[in-house]
């Protein structure tokens, strides 16, 4: 029996909550009459399938098994495993009494035939790879006592770790790591993936992810609107059309950055050129004048103007299509003016960096703009610790939305972004840790500008930024994440946004 299980670009779009898939589950047996121990026997085949391809070389494997669904996913694995002939450690957490249901007669089934099972105690340590088969969805309490102790023993371990579903101890909705978590090197998701697993810890500790969805007929999925929905350059790029042979600049925008306090002029420049290389017709950078005459120097395309005070930026907002607002900008009184000034102006804008810390003290809501907080920044827009944004990152993105309007894009690992309309919220699944470092988010800021400036909406603006972001930094990162550089990704956002040339 044989199912691919792809890798995280072929992965579905559809993402789910536990409750969610849970009812999925619900539906294909009380509704289509699939027998939850089937479903359970697929499982465990797609887990053992894919362990052979991730690691053929492997000949001893251990198992460590839970008490619910997701254990009796174990046992199937480990039946599997000795049925191929490799050396099998089975593992219980839990006191195995508690099996009921498909999980005791999976279990049932491994002792049949001739498997042997032990209390966790330690890992062999001539085990290849580990299973992770402890804890599935649902998790709403921290993992401690002998579980936890259980999981950090897994990630203490040598061996690479497959998770069956979802890493043991990752909550399925927030992807927030419930006191300790399980670090697997790979995941097979079952019937829908889980939102939390693209999304904050989620990146770390779900490694690379696959997908089956166990045969369960299509029509199954139409009883759920899905909760989130994942986003990816291959996906958004089919958003671009070919620009008319008879095109000209002032058809592409205009966009205006404002931001470049003394010793913050690289992030004014880093917006403004991520805006042309962005496809913006004309770029313009207000800044300040201590070093506006140099700013432009080695990219003569950007247009700067030093503005010392608001009056001077108002004929330069009068010629604008968009605002890029905040990078490098300050909060001193300079700042402010110039702030305001953009803000009054009425145009469409990005807000990010600065303007969103000016923001969080001026608070209001529109329509017509895109905020671009990271954990921190989001944060003080709603008044609490950024460890409470990263507790619940969708609920912190739903929050900003509602309280200032327009687009949201809350940064970080598995960026998110809601919008005004009905849609779910989206989940950028590209993207590495090389972009953890300065002028990054300047870039992002750029492009977005760029996009509205062309005329999409501040949602579609956003996340058709995103996923380009972060495919270029993808590109970018091929030669090493560490000393990735925010300009590195400049050349291939070019490159990106005209795939017919490539």
């Amino acid at each position: 029996m044989h199912r691919v299980t792809p890798l995280i670009d072929q992965l579905p779009y559809a993402l789910y909550t536990a409750e969610q898939v849970r009812a999925l589950d619900r539906c294909a047996i009380e509704q289509f009459s699939i027998p939850g121990e089937t479903l359970m026997q697929r499982a465990g085949q797609a887990v053992f399938e894919l362990l052979h391809r991730r690691w053929p070389e492997a000949r001893v494997v251990t198992v460590a098994c839970g008490i619910g669904n997701n254990g009796g996913d174990g046992y199937v694995v480990a039946r599997r495993a000795r049925e191929a002939g490799l050396k099998v450690h089975l593992l219980q957490l839990g006191d195995p009494r508690k099996l009921k249901g498909d999980a005791l007669r999976m279990a049932q089934a491994y002792r049949d035939a001739g498997g042997e099972v032990h209390p966790f105690d330690v890992i062999p340590p001539a085990t290849d790879v580990v299973v992770d088969a402890v804890l599935g969805t649902g998790l709403e309490r921290d993992v401690e006592g002998a579980w936890g102790a259980a999981l950090q023993a897994i990630n203490d371990h040598r061996a690479p770790v497959l998770a069956v579903d979802i890493p043991s101890g990752l909550h399925s909705d927030t992807g927030c790591v419930m006191g300790v978590a399980v670090k697997a090197s790979a995941t097979i998701s079952f019937i829908g993936l889980k939102r939390g697993m693209f999304t904050g810890a989620g990146r770390e500790c779900c490694g690379e992810i696959h997908f089956d969805a166990l045969e369960v007929p299509a029509r199954v999925y139409a009883t759920q609107i899905l909760s989130a929905r994942r986003v990816d350059w291959v996906q958004q790029a089919t958003r671009l059309e070919p620009r008319p042979r008879n095109a000209h600049k002032g058809q592409f925008g205009h966009v205006l950055v404002v931001g470049g306090a003394p010793g913050f002029a690289g992030a004014a420049r880093m917006a403004g050129e991520a805006a042309a290389r962005g496809g913006a017709g004309l770029t313009t950078i207000a800044t300040h004048p201590d070093h506006a005459a140099v700013l432009n120097a080695g990219r003569p395309e950007l247009m700067v103007h030093g503005v010392g005070t608001a009056e001077d930026l108002r004929p330069l907002l009068k010629r604008a299509t968009v605002v890029a607002l905040g990078p490098g900008l300050g909060q001193d009184a300079w700042a402010m003016g110039l702030y305001r000034e953009a803000m009054e102006s009425g145009l469409p804008m990005v807000v990010d960096a600065d303007g969103l810390n000016l923001l969080a003290h001026d608070a209001f809501h529109r329509y017509d703009w895109v905020l671009t907080p990271h954990p921190g920044e989001a944060a003080r827009l709603l008044g609490c610790e950024a460890a409470a944004i990263e507790a619940d990152r969708f609920k912190a993105a739903g929050d900003l939305q509602r309280r200032f309007g327009g687009a949201v894009v809350l940064k970080g690992a598995g960026t998110l972004i809601e919008g005004e309309g009905h849609r779910p919220p989206a989940v950028c699944s590209e993207g590495n840790p090389g972009m953890a470092t300065g002028g990054m988010g300047d870039l992002l800021t750029g492009i977005i500008a760029a996009l509205m400036a062309q005329g999409f909406g501040p949602e579609e603006a956003a996340t058709l930024g995103v996923c380009l972001h972060a495919a270029a930094a993808d590109r970018a990162a091929a030669r090493g994440e560490r000393g990735m550089l925010a300009s590195d990704l400049l050349p291939h956002l070019r490159t990106l946004l005209n795939p017919s040339s490539v």
